[in-house]
């Protein structure tokens, strides 16, 4: 929690004339803060690439390697 909010954690609020809707807001902020210290988030599963993306991979290094292949000098044989 002191990773994410930090070591003090509060809520203030100046918005509103009347302090007791400024508490409120202040609560509701300080509410909010708590809440978002002590969400823990997801793990990321990895995955594998699929099939298709690994051919379209493999078919664009090859693209460009016959590119480079191309713009070689031609053997005089």
């Amino acid at each position: 929690m002191i990773e994410r909010v930090g070591p003090r954690v509060t809520g203030v609020a100046q918005d509103a004339r009347s302090q007791a809707r400024n508490r409120e807001l202040a609560l509701e902020r300080l509410a909010r803060r708590l809440a978002h210290g002590l969400h823990v988030p997801r793990a990321r599963r990895p995955t594998r690439p699929t099939a298709a993306s690994k051919r379209r991979r493999l078919d664009a290094k090859r693209r460009t390697g016959d590119k480079k292949a191309a713009r070689r000098r031609v053997d005089p044989d």
